[in-house]
């Protein structure tokens, strides 16, 4: 069953969501008058969102013992195994995702964290030795942001939430990052003064220690199984993992569905295991541009679900882009983020839970590792180095930056290391290096970061199957012969799963999601983004030069078709600062 949703419908009078307001705790000198504390001591004070009832008390829970206080957010796929570990029948268990954290916290302290499997991110505060510690899950599902200056450090898992507490000045290395990539890597954010803590860490104050307590590595086993043992072992987990991820068998599910390997998996795992209906979500943008439709209704079809479409025009692209940066914690200058938010609003008309098939190319293999992998063989044709290789691989604006960055702002940043190395230099294999980055960093601040801020600005619940730890581990461990071999990509990703999907869909190539931007500047958005990138009082004027910009507006020697992308990623970051300037 397929339902169009036309422009018509569902996007001319869409109202604008405000993002629910979020947990923030201050600690160090907390002689503070904020009215929303829910909860105080000498040097940290809790502040919860009210509703009408009053604080949102989900989010905070006390030990048994009441040493420890813990606020966060928390979903956990082994809260059965965690409530039996400690002597708790789980169906009698009335408490919160985050007081069974304070129970196992109570008993096990840091060591708990190696027992919790899901998504979160963690304050708990230590009240006999008096120690804070802040915590980030494995992958990076959830966000944990924190300021670096003053008696006061405030802490939020939302980056927007502490803009009262930073001041506007841009980390020039940041900045520097995000042109290269379209979003911020690291511990950096786009403030000098607040860092997000990277997943899989802890970091304790008064002390300011980081450690981690888990490592993404390379652990490759029964590298003499075939392809079939692999892929057999792959296809067990995702069935345990879906099935895990869906919502109670009495709901709806959602899916979004591009018609690509990844999220058609998802689709065909989710319809096999779950009773009520499945949504899925594709979208289109109008019949100047070529889509993807006819093969993810195909898998529509082939699942039974009820499929919905979406057409998103160049004028919603354009017009809702400020409501989308102004969700987003970092910029992110993929073109997708206005497509994300707009069909996760069509969602939510149907399902409160979606998932996606984020994951498939950073944990397999996906086509965008081939460069790099060529780069490794013809090197010293090329006569780049692998780091110059990777920042290209990007194709956003690495190799613009000196013309494209203020003279004293290049001076600044040109010569600081970039957070990439270690990984691109350890001892792994090439290929798992490669897929390590992808899954630490791009994975992490963009991709489950995007996938974070607006499904919930669409109050919906967004999970990513792929990204989940267990799924992470076991790619590493598989050869990588096995998921990138010349032009064959995520060949156990593609076994694992060819008993559920249309043949078609198995052996397609990989194409992506491609959304129209060098047409909408050509043709729709020419006259806006000069005024918007060419202002003498753009928020980017004091760090980019207008020269380039106006040279890619112009389309001026576009051999290979960027300009849109670069554009995009500009007109991104400007309007983030604008909506986040103070």
């Amino acid at each position: 069953m397929i339902f169009n949703a036309f422009k018509s419908r569902k996007l001319n009078k869409i109202e604008a969501i405000e993002s629910k307001p979020s947990w923030r705790v201050a600690w160090g000198a907390v002689d503070i008058n904020e009215e929303d504390i829910a909860w105080r001591e000498d040097k940290i004070a809790i502040i919860l969102p009210r509703t009408a009832s009053g604080f949102v008390t989900e989010k905070l829970a006390i030990s048994s013992l009441q040493q420890f206080v813990v606020v966060g957010d928390v979903w956990l796929t082994n809260q059965t195994q965690l409530l039996q570990s400690l002597g708790i029948e789980p169906n009698s268990y009335g408490g919160t995702s985050v007081q069974l954290v304070a129970h196992l916290w109570e008993k096990w302290g840091v060591e708990s964290l190696n027992l919790l499997v899901g998504m979160f991110a963690l304050v708990v505060w230590d009240r006999e030795k008096q120690e804070l510690w802040l915590v980030r899950d494995r992958i990076g599902a959830r966000t944990l942001y924190y300021t670096t200056t003053g008696s006061t450090r405030w802490i939020a898992s939302n980056l927007r939430t502490l803009a009262p507490y930073h001041s506007s000045d841009l980390d020039l290395v940041a900045l520097r990052d995000y042109l290269c990539c379209a979003f911020v890597p690291g511990e950096r954010t786009l403030w000098q003064q607040v860092r997000e803590l990277r997943p899989g860490t802890i970091l304790q104050f008064p002390d300011q220690k980081v450690q981690a307590y888990w490592h993404l590595q390379e652990q490759i086993t029964a590298i003499d199984r075939p392809l079939a043992w692999h892929a057999e072992r792959l296809r067990e987990l995702l069935d345990q993992v879906v099935k895990e991820y869906l919502p109670p068998q009495t709901e709806p599910v959602g899916v979004f569905l591009s018609g690509g390997l990844d999220s058609s998996c998802i689709t065909a795992i989710a319809a096999k295991f779950h009773n009520s209906p499945v949504h899925t979500f594709s979208i289109h943008f109008g019949d100047e541009c070529p889509n993807e439709l006819e093969f993810s209704s195909l898998v529509a079809s082939h699942c039974q679900t009820q499929h919905h479409i979406l057409e998103i025009t160049f004028k919603d692209m354009w017009e809702r882009l400020p409501e989308t940066m102004a969700y987003l914690d970092d910029p992110i200058g993929d073109p997708l983020t206005v497509p994300n938010l707009l069909v996760g609003r069509l969602a939510r008309e149907s399902v409160e839970v979606v998932l996606n098939g984020e994951g498939g190319d950073p944990c397999f293999g996906g086509p965008k590792n081939q460069p790099m992998l060529i780069n490794s063989l013809y090197n010293s044709v090329t006569n780049q180095n692998s780091l110059q290789a990777y920042l290209i691989s990007f194709q956003k604006c690495a190799s613009d930056l000196p013309q494209l960055l203020k003279p004293e702002v290049w001076s600044a940043v040109q010569t600081t290391p970039w957070v990439f190395e270690e990984d691109l230099y350890s001892s792994a294999s090439y290929l798992n290096r490669l897929m390590t980055m992808n899954i630490k960093f791009k994975g992490a601040d963009q991709i489950l970061t995007k996938v974070s801020n607006l499904t919930q600005a669409a109050l919906l619940q967004g999970r990513s199957p792929l990204f989940d730890q267990r799924v992470v581990e076991l790619s590493m461990e598989i050869t990588p012969e096995y998921k990138l071999s010349g032009v064959e990509e995520k060949a156990v990703l593609k076994q694992a799963v060819s008993d559920i999907l249309p043949e078609r869909i198995i052996s397609r190539p990989k194409s992506g999601m491609m959304v129209p931007v060098q047409l909408g500047f050509r043709k729709y958005w020419q006259r806006e983004a000069r005024d918007l990138l060419l202002n003498r009082h753009a928020a980017i004027s004091p760090y980019l030069e207008r020269s380039p910009i106006r040279n890619w507006l112009n389309y001026q020697g576009d051999t290979w078709s960027r300009y849109g992308v670069k554009l995009w990623l500009l007109v991104s970051l400007e309007i983030w600062l604008q909506v986040n300037k103070k």
